[in-house]
């Protein structure tokens, strides 16, 4: 009796030390943090732009506004077949461009004659927008659209009459396609143009003229899912270069003051602040040839130029938006398709098999010594759970062991940023046959962060962090690609 009495009095108290165990309070929201639209835009992380208009058919990058609504004529466009190019690119979505600036639009509005329901594609019936939306859903894609504040065709360019019919093509665009994932704006904005046969130059306040609250409040009521890109926000800024490429440091919280559509400082926009006001993370749109429309004497990046854009986008904790351009036909060209398709297989590829999945891991601080924030979560394969430290800890280390050596090439690291974005510094080593040695020196993680190295081969990885404030990390994850 005595014995049983001794072992039940062991089960409570091991109970009520793992009831206390994980009744440790979760670290305190640091600065800014995502809200929801921004937190499912984060996981897409690739998603593709098609730039199509009258420009296709001209060879302008920028439409004047006086091109004849004949001039557009694609005789096999097939929308289906830039869905299935996206898919086999691993593509999560595709924007369009609905309008560019020189104000042609491809659907079938009632506010402008300067539209597809004036051209001889489709007898003028067609729409480029509803069968984009409908091979979106058909390829289990996401739809978002780019709607030019510019118009240089619109004679009240410059007026308020303008930004009246602006907001109605909003309307128009975002009532009768389905759910929008992102709307897209960027700060070209005045200048000279056709404006309706005034021939003239017409100059606005980029800062007031759109009343841009009240414009993008039509956005938030009609696509409440939908986040809202220019290049200074308000959901989702530019990266600040139309290279490829966000640079290593990479903060999502920015400082916003003096910024709007049209203005932003570009270093800023690429570095963002740590501990900043907002989360406005970056997005970085890149084209597959050197233009952004589709132009006969031009071909796609290689292989090679598309994985450094990869990592350098994706890799450090940016979503890219990577511009693909049906040519005249209609048709993502055979040479882009068959590009895309072998991108995506190495990405694909590279990323299948978790070499640390559920690996032993240690750290050298966990928060309350709880369970619910052990490092073994890093490794458990739920980026909804986290490794995090107590409060007063900003300097700490995580081990992973993998039990035998093991050859990689490629990390994958995020934080839990629903808690914002803490890490300022990292390091990583790894245990070889000949001892700890560096493999990478960094500072931001954020959302994601992928290293890239030579195959080393190592039974155990060290990571080194300093943050600004307790860090959180949801996930470590080591890949070995096979060559590219």
């Amino acid at each position: 009796m005595r014995a049983l009495i001794i072992f039940a009095l062991l089960i409570i108290c091991l109970s009520a030390k793992g009831i206390s165990n994980n009744k440790v309070e979760p670290p305190a929201p640091f600065g800014a943090t995502p809200n929801d639209n921004q937190l499912r835009w984060h996981k897409m992380e690739f998603y593709g732009f098609l730039h199509f208009t009258v420009n296709t058919f001209t060879g302008k990058e920028w439409g004047y506004g006086d091109e004849s609504t004949e001039l557009f004529n694609p005789t096999e466009l097939n929308a289906n077949q830039w869905a299935k190019t996206a898919t086999k690119a691993g593509m999560k979505g595709l924007i369009i461009t609905a309008k560019h600036h020189d104000g042609f639009c491809l659907w079938q509005t009632e506010l402008t004659e300067h539209s597809i329901k004036n051209s001889p594609w489709r007898q003028g019936k067609g729409d480029v927008l509803k069968e984009l939306s409908e091979a979106c859903k058909q390829n289990n894609l996401k739809m978002g659209v780019y709607l030019s504040p510019w118009d240089r065709n619109s004679k009240d360019y410059g007026a308020e009459e303008y930004v009246t019919l602006y907001r109605n093509q909003l309307k128009e665009v975002l009532s009768n396609y389905g759910e929008i994932f992102e709307v897209w704006h960027d700060g070209a904005n005045g200048g000279d143009g056709y404006y309706g046969g005034a021939q003239e130059e017409r100059r606005i306040d980029k800062e007031t003229y759109y009343d841009w609250d009240n414009t993008w409040d039509i956005i938030r009521k009609l696509q409440p899912n939908a986040v809202i890109f220019s290049d200074a926000g308000p959901d989702v800024r530019w990266v600040g270069n139309e290279q490829g490429f966000a640079p290593e440091t990479c903060w999502a919280p920015i400082n916003p003051e003096g910024m709007f559509p049209g203005k932003a400082d570009q270093n800023l926009l690429g570095a963002g602040t740590p501990g900043g006001e907002v989360w406005r993370p970056a997005e970085v749109d890149v084209s597959i040839r050197d233009g952004w429309f589709y132009h006969e004497d031009q071909s796609p990046k290689s292989i090679e130029r598309l994985l450094d854009i990869y990592y350098n986008s994706v890799g450090n904790g940016a979503c890219l938006l990577l511009n693909i351009t049906p040519d005249k036909r209609g048709l993502i060209p055979e040479e882009d398709v068959q590009r895309l398709k072998e991108f995506g297989r190495i990405i694909e590829n590279t990323f299948s098999k978790n070499l640390a999945g559920n690996k032993r891991v240690t750290a050298s601080d966990t928060r309350g010594n709880s369970d619910k924030y052990s490092p073994m979560m890093i490794v458990d394969g739920n980026r909804e759970t986290y490794w995090a430290t107590d409060d007063d800890v900003t300097s700490a280390s995580l081990t992973i062991d993998f039990e035998e050596f093991t050859t990689f090439n490629r990390i994958r690291m995020q934080e839990y940023i629903q808690l914002g974005q803490r890490v300022s510094n990292f390091s990583i080593e790894a245990n070889t046959s000949e001892g700890w040695k560096t493999i990478s020196e960094g500072t931001t993680i954020g959302v994601r962060k992928i290293i890239r190295f030579d195959d080393i081969k190592a039974n155990q990885i060290r990571i080194d962090i300093e943050a600004i404030a307790s860090p959180t990390l949801s996930t470590v994850e080591v890949f070995k690609a096979e060559l590219e």
